[in-house]
């Protein structure tokens, strides 16, 4: 079963005085385009979880967050009382104020606040860790949804462009009456005596070189081996890929082969539905 890249994943947390959330977006993308932002004490578990980001969804331009909010009022940022002081005495020597004025400038200036750095804890890591797992499952999900679409979608264009192909082998036998007709058309045109047997032999030479046989053979398997890769468990966008561009060719050849007015519209209108698989298919994991 195929799978979207796009996706979404959230998962909320609340430890002690924490409120933690851990989000996942996924967009499509070539190869895996990861955006890791996390806060600073836990940067150094930025690496296993770009490893285990990489594992679980191997394509795609994803963006992972954490997001704090502390609900215990307390902020990580104090005032540093030495530098305050300091900076008030120094100040009281330039300026005529009282102390509630020169609090108000010693504060404004660089390094009166200092900011106590938190330590990883690693049991809350542990819990954080089993949220991003949630939300990778959850944006899992949402790609197997979004692929279940997707699949209907190319099941619908596959069957039309089976339907063209054998609207195209019903009117192949007419394509070459109508290749025969106008062919000895012009001959008789042009007034001559022809030797009829090497005419015959002429003829055969060249609807040899209009027959199609080989093409719609070849389109009607790479059209189910289209619809056998959309059921395999593992979605991969790029083999599909791969097949459309095979699926391409072998209209194309046949439309350039055709010479009939009737099998170039029903060509056209196989590419105008393979464009639309190939489009699809640019957002299939």
């Amino acid at each position: 079963m195929i799978q979207s890249m796009t996706g979404y994943g959230k998962a909320v947390l609340q430890i002690s005085t924490k409120k933690i959330t851990v989000e996942l977006k996924s967009l499509n993308s070539k190869n895996l385009d990861l955006n890791v932002r996390i806060p600073s004490y836990y940067r150094e578990k930025e690496l296993n979880v770009r490893k285990k980001l990489a594992s679980a969804l191997v394509r795609g331009k994803v963006d992972f967050f954490i997001y704090i909010e502390n609900n215990s009022g307390e902020g990580s940022s104090k005032i540093n009382e030495t530098v305050v002081k300091e900076y008030m005495n120094q100040l009281k020597t330039i300026v005529d104020s009282n102390e509630v004025e020169l609090l108000k400038m010693a504060i404004k200036l660089p390094d009166a606040l200092k900011t106590e750095r938190e330590e990883l804890d690693e049991e809350e890591w542990l819990q954080i860790d089993v949220a991003i797992d949630d939300a990778i499952e959850k944006l899992n999900k949402y790609r197997t949804d979004e692929g279940a679409s997707m699949q209907a979608d190319f099941d619908l264009r596959i069957s039309i462009i089976e339907k063209l192909l054998e609207k195209v082998i019903e009117i192949d036998p007419k394509r070459i009456e109508h290749i025969k007709v106008k062919l000895k058309k012009s001959i008789e045109e042009l007034a001559t005596k022809i030797d009829e047997n090497r005419f015959e032999q002429e003829l055969i030479y060249y609807i040899e070189k209009l027959d199609i046989t080989e093409e719609k053979v070849r389109l009607k398997n790479h059209l189910d081996y289209f619809k056998k890769e959309l059921e395999e468990q593992i979605s991969n966008g790029k083999k599909l890929g791969f097949i459309t561009q095979e699926i391409g060719r072998e209209i194309n050849t046949i439309g350039s082969k055709s010479n009939f007015a009737e099998m170039q519209k029903l060509v056209v209108q196989m590419k105008d539905e393979l464009e639309k698989v190939k489009e699809q298919n640019l957002n299939v994991l």
